[in-house]
């Protein structure tokens, strides 16, 4: 087995994870539910806004709004609140 080398989750997909700060890997991390946007900031400087335009830009336009709806409804894309919903399963 080997060691893990990311703090990202490991996709359990053909594809392996494209090279970060490219606009492949903001449209990856941004359809995984365990990045938040602050970690796609920290990581690429791309702004939620930035993230949105490039996703709209790159997504077929049934794509964007079903990865849109998802973002809305799954809280968790932030920070604040993904701590909050980890915390939350835990006592649970």
């Amino acid at each position: 087995m080997s060691k893990k080398q990311s703090n990202f989750p490991v996709t359990k997909s053909c594809k392996p994870m494209p090279p970060q700060g490219t606009e492949d890997w903001i449209i990856w991390a941004a359809w995984a539910d365990r990045i938040t946007f602050e970690e796609i900031y920290k990581i690429t400087g791309k702004k939620e806004s930035d993230v949105i335009r490039i996703m709209r830009k790159n997504l077929k336009s049934s794509s964007f709004r079903k990865w849109r709806a998802r973002v809305s409804q799954v809280s968790h894309k932030h920070r604040k609140k993904f701590k909050a919903f980890r915390l939350d399963l835990e006592i649970n």
